[in-house]
């Protein structure tokens, strides 16, 4: 029972959402001046990463993989905002 478990976390979109959030946690920390708006403004597309994995893993490849697009883009437009 165990084994079975361990092969459900190892789906394309338990990775590409783990991937995108990582790289989005260190964007913050590196590429902004850490205010709690920006945060605010990136949870945003962490829900959207959350939402795409689970949308992605029951079976909606699609719409999983335009909302990690869309959460991609509007963490590097929050990003670029907040550095000029």
């Amino acid at each position: 029972m165990e084994i079975d478990r361990l092969k459900e976390l190892g789906t394309l979109f338990d990775f590409a959402a783990l991937a995108c959030f990582l790289v989005m946690i260190g964007a913050f920390f590196i590429l902004t001046k850490r205010q709690s708006h920006t945060l605010l403004h990136m949870l945003l597309s962490g829900i959207a990463f959350a939402v795409a994995n689970q949308l992605g893993n029951a079976g909606y490849t699609y719409i999983g993989w335009m909302l990690i697009a869309a959460g991609v883009g509007y963490a590097l437009l929050v990003v670029r905002q907040e550095q000029s």
